[in-house]
C-alpha cells in the first residue's frame, strides 16, 4: 500500500538538468565565501606574522612552548625558553603569544574605528 502511494505522489518530470547545475554552482559559491576564503585570509595573516618575527619577539609554538626568538635562520628559529636553554623550532610551528595576539586585535579595532 505504501509503495502505491509513493508512486502516485511523485510523477516523473523531465528537464531538471539546468536547476541541478544552478544548485551545484550555488553550493560551490556558499562553500567558497563561508569556508575557503576566510581560511585563505587567516593563512595570509599567519604568513605575514611569521615573516615579521625577529630577535626578541615572544612566540608560542604549536606544541605550547612559550619563548623568545634569539636567532632567525632560513627555515627555523632559535628560541630561548629559559635562561640559557635554547631550542630550534621550525618556522611553520610558530604562532604569536596570547598577549601579542590580543594587542594586535585591539590595534586593528582602533584603526577600524577611526
Amino acid at each position: 500500500m505504501l509503495n502505491f502511494i509513493l508512486l502516485d505522489a511523485a510523477p516523473a518530470q523531465g528537464g531538471g538538468g539546468m536547476g541541478s547545475i544552478l544548485m551545484i554552482v550555488a553550493l560551490f559559491a556558499i562553500f567558497y565565501f563561508f569556508m575557503i576564503r576566510p581560511q585563505q585570509k587567516r593563512q595570509k595573516e599567519i604568513k605575514k606574522f611569521r615573516e615579521s618575527l625577529g630577535p626578541d619577539s615572544k612566540i608560542v609554538t604549536a606544541g605550547g612552548i612559550f619563548g623568545t626568538i634569539k636567532e632567525v635562520k632560513d627555515t627555523y628559529f632559535v628560541v630561548e625558553i629559559a635562561n640559557g636553554v635554547r631550542i630550534r623550532i621550525d618556522k611553520g610551528s610558530v604562532y604569536p603569544s596570547a598577549n601579542d595576539a590580543n594587542q594586535a586585535a585591539q590595534n586593528n579595532e582602533n584603526t577600524a574605528n577611526k
